[in-house]
């Protein structure tokens, strides 16, 4: 559990749950499916998409914190991640703040960070 990943699973796994837990207590996951999802082509399905998209942030966070399905639950992760550039952080730029806000930054940041945990030896062969 404690091996060379896991201040990096430990704090992106706080990144997802905070990140998700929060808005299913603000409403904010059927804000972003109604006010977001919706409005932009994927209605009557954004709620669901937002739910399903937050769960697997949850079930994401689960799995990194206790070193189980590691490669499953990043690739859905980036996954998500990928999406949301597309969908809504590349029209922003790429500042989250400062330069600008809400960019890429952040995303492009985890998504390199769920690289490495995936593969924390980096690419090299088995032997």
């Amino acid at each position: 559990m404690f091996n060379n990943t896991f201040l990096l699973r430990l704090s992106v796994s706080v990144i997802l749950l905070v990140h998700s837990i929060a808005g299913m207590f603000n409403n904010g996951i059927n804000d972003f499916g109604n006010l977001f999802l919706n409005q932009i082509g994927f209605a009557p399905l954004g709620v669901p998409i937002a739910w399903a998209i937050k769960l697997s942030h949850l079930a994401a966070a689960i799995c990194l914190l206790s070193q189980k399905f590691i490669k499953p639950a990043c690739i859905v992760t980036i996954f998500v991640l990928i999406m949301g550039i597309i969908l809504v952080h590349f029209k922003e730029g790429w500042f989250v703040v400062g330069g600008g806000r809400n960019g890429v930054e952040f995303n492009f940041l985890l998504i390199f960070v769920l690289i490495a945990i995936m593969f924390p030896n980096g690419f090299e062969k088995s032997k």
